[in-house]
């Protein structure tokens, strides 16, 4: 986790220091940044594998109608989670740059107000999610034969959203600090967690209820409040820099600055999730206008796409939270290094993951559609144009990272839209009646190529380095200010 190897007493106060993530602003990069983004990716394999063998206990025990029913409901819990992920990354930007300023007081601040906005947030998702799932249902077109599974399934998983909120903004939090290893061990935890209780509770194992859909769903529950009780203990009893203890408890009351802040600079990003989901399904209509091997093909080359785009994300993710303390420490040399070695390391992994798939691409599509099919060639075809896109795509998602990190998340959105619906579908559409499919496929590299050309110009010569994102967070008249354990200034204690 990047702490030092002993543990200080402070010598006033006879207490350990809090213990902080890694220190971002020192070292090598290159070495310090893969190493920060390794967890994150392990994190996100994780959860796909998590999702996986999920579909695969309620395709096996419960059928193909119970599989479409979690189908419906996920994609409901993924624009939820759109929204919230915004949030959460724009926690992560400001503690990142309270790290950074070694103003550990104020990063608890942050967490704070976020976790006091979060709580509401959650629980009235939760209660609203409750009653109006049939309508969302409806509104979906769910199957007639679906719809009563897929109800029970989504409002069980409505339930499970206050733990699984609070757990995510926490790990995000706590990427801030610099540590990315211990949103791995939760994320671990989990899964495991999940996986194991889904037979139990949909075919009533042992002492436990048979449940059929809703068990997958309970499963995913007790794995929320597991994790999220695992996560909030650790970090008590590890002293994390953002945990709250004593008096900091009462930070837990929003505070209005940093509430505005949060949800000005965190909308945009969501925005930016929820434009990417209307796209691809715009593009899935298309898709399904060319024929049922051509929609299988897409289907799956698609589901790999998303492991060769993992790596982009984890750097992208690990490049905000870098560049963030940087920014934080008026270090912007290194900002630019850190933009320039995660674009580089973009360029090595997703270029691997792509060569890798294209060596293999016929023996892995034929793991899914029949050998020697129609669709497997199709397949094939669809990821020689499209996939090697993702590393363009890649580039972007790391200079996205750096930008945002000190705020600018509006002309991020902007370049977003532009390229998934005038460079993207405005291609598709326009050169359909004369390309026929390849429209389709080439409009992602068109995207890819639109969006790194206008994410670059941005990084180049745009404003967003003259952000004053947020002052450092001073006491109010007459109030004694929190420090860090006793740590003067509540500054970082050098990482080991």
């Amino acid at each position: 986790m990047g702490e030092g190897k002993g543990v200080r007493v402070n010598q006033e106060t006879g207490k350990a220091p809090a213990r902080h993530g890694k220190d971002l602003t020192t070292g090598p990069i290159s070495s310090t940044l893969l190493l920060f983004a390794l967890p994150t990716l392990g994190s996100s394999i994780l959860q796909s594998l998590n999702g996986s063998i999920n579909a695969v206990w309620v395709g096996r025990f419960l059928g193909e109608e119970a599989l479409a029913a979690t189908s419906n409901a996920n994609l409901v819990m993924f624009l939820m989670f759109a929204g919230v992920f915004g949030f959460g990354m724009a926690a992560t930007i400001l503690v990142g740059q309270c790290v950074g300023r070694r103003d550990i007081d104020g990063a608890r601040r942050v967490m704070g107000s976020a976790i006091g906005m979060f709580v509401l947030l959650a629980i009235l998702i939760a209660i609203g999610g409750w009653i109006w799932s049939p309508a969302l249902l409806h509104l979906l077109q769910t199957d007639p034969a679906v719809f009563p599974l897929a109800l029970d399934y989504l409002r069980v998983i409505f339930l499970g959203m206050p733990p699984s909120f609070l757990a995510v903004l926490l790990m995000m939090g706590l990427r801030g600090t610099g540590d990315s290893m211990t949103p791995l061990w939760v994320m671990a935890l989990g899964a495991a967690i999940d996986v194991a209780l889904n037979p139990v509770l949909i075919l009533g194992l042992g002492p436990a209820p048979r449940l059929g859909i809703a068990g997958s769903a309970a499963a995913t529950l007790g794995a929320n409040y597991i994790s999220l009780i695992a996560l909030v203990a650790y970090m008590q009893a590890r002293n994390l820099s953002i945990r709250l203890r004593g008096a900091e408890w009462r930070y837990l009351r929003p505070d209005p600055q940093l509430l505005k802040l949060i949800v000005t600079k965190g909308l945009p990003m969501g925005l930016q999730m929820l434009v990417m989901s209307l796209s691809a399904l715009a593009v899935m209509g298309l898709v399904n206008r060319e024929g049922v091997a051509t929609t299988a093909a897409y289907g799956i080359t698609s589901q790999l796409w998303t492991y060769i785009q993992m790596p982009a994300l984890a750097l992208g993710g690990a490049v905000s939270a870098m560049a963030a303390q940087n920014i934080g420490a008026d270090q912007w040399g290194r900002v630019s290094a850190i933009a320039r070695s995660g674009v580089a390391m973009n360029v090595l992994l997703t270029g691997a993951m792509v060569g890798l798939l294209t060596l293999v691409d016929r023996q892995v599509l034929e793991l899914f559609l029949p050998s020697g099919g129609e669709a497997v060639e199709i397949g094939r075809h669809i990821h020689l144009v499209v996939s090697w896109s993702f590393i363009l795509f890649g580039a972007t998602l790391v200079l996205s990272g750096v930008v945002r990190a000190n705020g600018a998340v509006l002309v991020p959105l902007v370049i977003l839209t532009i390229t998934a619906i005038p460079a993207r579908l405005g291609v598709a559409i326009t050169l359909l009646p004369v390309m026929g499919a390849e429209a389709i496929w080439w409009s992602f590299p068109a995207g890819a190529v639109v969006s790194l050309i206008l994410t670059v110009a941005y990084y180049r010569w745009g404003k967003w380095r003259d952000i004053k994102l947020i002052a450092p967070i001073i006491a109010t008249e007459g109030e004694e200010r929190t420090l860090a354990d006793g740590e003067p200034g509540g500054r970082l204690q050098p990482s080991g």
